[in-house]
């Protein structure tokens, strides 16, 4: 379809950054492709959190693609980052990880049971996984390759021979005098920290700084493998550095220039990359607009390898329904793969590009899925008619799909809350489902399920995963005879209007203007008679008739729409149920 395949050009936040992107890397790199750039450290798993420090540069970068021009997407595996703590709520993980502490994340195992060679490897996996089904493009780059096959080697040995500078600038952010500053600092420090685990940064110190002076290079122990090391001399000219592990103890002197087991401390690592790909466009997390972050520290630090700053906007948390906001180091919080078993992976582009990057929203994981999916079918009907707005329409397209063509999508996209009811109702057995479902519209029968999934397998997932059991629906195996027998003259005509309708109203439409207008007709007014033309105590009496339906046929006083419920309970049981 057109709608993927051209730029969008309107005003929304995409549109805004595809032009500075575009005329910045003009400036900078005339002719070359343009360089976004991300960062995910594979520390646990990444969460939803994490996913808009990918989400944010690959919207721009798509949109940029749609005009015309080439781009590269950058994700950096930071697997090369330290291993901080063991995540609490991770299958096969226990306090016995605890000895990796300090080796890279690609020297830990795998959890237990992990198909995956290492602890990265195996939380990048699902990451990639869910990229791919999202439709981003990118390049990965692994910071373990980079480092051990000596690819910053000359980037490693000028940060050394610049050591004096870039201490100077860090030093500018290191409070000595005041102990409210040193605290002040110290919960920045703590905020960055837990921001930027997983989110592309290394939770590291700014650099080794024994009696030998600052130095912004860390090797890992040759012995224990770990970081826990003190740089104790090095000679700028021969590259002869000696250092000492905490650890173990161990100690050895090696030469700079042919030593591929170590890595630039965080707040050096990432400007010297921003440097050394020419990267134009690259987000951080809000914890980076602290005094002292490691975005704003690395904005003066690239200079040192004659690079420039990306642009590139702070970004707000992303929150879950009921859950507080999330950290990889935590465990237990949610991850894309997720969120992509209960949402069809448009649904939760939306969500990415309909706010701007500084606007933090949340992510549903309770009932408010079914009205998120009322929202976002309205609002295809409105991209349909022509009727929706510019930015709207922009965030839709860009939901739907990339540059590439369109992602995979439902051929007949039910009602979620629908599809969701009748996974609840049949409990797995397909072909009641598909009963019901070709019932809803009678002119035009669903015929397969396939016509409804993928959405209909991430309702059903969502009802499997997310629902509590006691909120699940069990029809009644027999009528509620006591019930029936106590219902009073008015319940019981109401009862009996349903009945003789059901036969002529048997679809979804049908039964929703009937159970809706049996109240009407009991108070004398007409079936199709609106709000504005009836009195406000016909509402109470449709709450009052709602509730005697769910009673006599799941037990309890609320449940599934009443239409949809009616339709998946059958015609025949339903008359059972209801005395006949």
């Amino acid at each position: 379809m057109p709608i993927v395949a051209q730029s969008t050009e309107t005003t929304d936040w995409v549109s805004r950054f595809a032009d500075e992107v575009i005329e910045e890397s003009e400036r900078r790199a005339p002719g070359k492709p343009v360089v976004v750039a991300s960062g995910l450290s594979p520390s646990g798993p990444i969460h939803l959190g994490n996913l808009r420090e990918v989400m944010t540069p690959h919207l721009v970068a798509d949109e940029v693609r749609r005009r015309g021009h080439q781009v590269r997407h950058l994700i950096s595996w930071d697997d090369y980052d330290r291993y901080r703590k063991v995540p609490a709520g991770i299958a096969g993980v226990d306090e016995s990880w605890a000895e990796h502490i300090g080796k890279p994340l690609t020297s830990v195992p795998a959890p237990k049971g992990s198909a995956y060679a290492n602890w990265a490897e195996h939380f990048k996996a699902a990451m990639v996984e869910s990229l791919a089904e999202l439709g981003v493009e990118f390049d990965g780059i692994s910071q373990t390759a980079q480092y051990t096959s000596g690819v910053y080697r000359e980037q490693i040995l000028h940060a050394m021979k610049h050591r004096g500078d870039i201490d100077a600038i860090l030093d500018q952010y290191r409070t000595k005098a005041k102990p409210a500053k040193k605290q002040q600092q110290k919960a920045v420090d703590e905020a960055e920290l837990e921001a930027e685990e997983g989110s592309g940064a290394a939770s590291e110190d700014d650099g080794s700084a024994g009696s030998a002076g600052y130095f912004p290079y860390k090797p890992y122990c040759g012995n224990c493998g770990k970081d826990l090391t003190t740089v104790t001399s090095y000679d700028d000219d021969s590259t002869e550095l000696a250092y000492t592990c905490t650890a173990c103890g161990f100690s050895e002197t090696v030469r700079l220039s042919e030593f591929n087991r170590g890595k630039l401390v965080w707040k050096v690592d990432w400007p010297m990359r921003w440097a050394y790909e020419g990267v134009v466009f690259e987000p951080s997390g809000v914890d980076h607009s602290s005094p002292g972050s490691s975005f704003q520290v690395g904005g003066q630090i690239v200079g040192i390898f004659d690079g420039k700053q990306p642009i590139g906007p702070m970004y707000a948390f992303v929150g879950i329904s009921g859950m507080a906001k999330m950290s990889s180091s935590r465990g237990g919080v949610p991850t894309p793969g997720d969120a992509l078993k209960i949402m069809e992976p448009q649904i939760l582009r939306w969500l990415y590009a309909r706010r701007r990057p500084n606007q933090s929203f949340k992510i549903a994981f309770d009932q408010e899925i079914q009205r998120l999916y009322d929202e976002w079918d309205k609002l295809a009907g409105k991209v349909a008619d022509g009727s929706a707005l510019p930015a709207d329409v922009a965030a839709y397209t860009r939901a739907v799909g990339t540059a590439a063509g369109e992602l995979t999508k439902t051929p007949r996209p039910l009602p979620y809350r629908t599809l969701a009811s009748v996974a609840d109702i049949t409990a797995g057995h397909e072909d009641q489902a598909l009963r019901i479902l070709s019932e809803l519209d009678p002119e035009q029968p669903l015929s397969s399920l396939d016509g409804a999934r993928p959405r209909y397998d991430k309702a059903e997932a969502w009802i499997n995963t997310h629902v509590p059991a006691d909120q699940r629906t069990i029809v009644r195996a027999e009528p509620d005879v006591e019930l029936l027998k106590s219902l009073d003259e008015a319940s019981q005509q109401s009862v009996r209007l349903l009945l003789d309708g059901l036969a002529e109203h048997w679809s979804l439409d049908g039964l929703t203007h009937l159970v809706y207008g049996v109240p009407k007709v009991q108070a004398g007014f007409s079936a199709d008679a609106t709000p504005k033309e009836l009195p406000p105590e016909i509402k109470t009496a449709q709450r009052s008739f709602f509730a005697l339906l769910y009673h006599l046929l799941v037990g309890r006083d609320t449940g599934p729409r009443l239409p949809t419920l009616l339709l998946a309970v059958g015609q025949d049981r339903v008359r059972n149920l209801l005395g006949e």
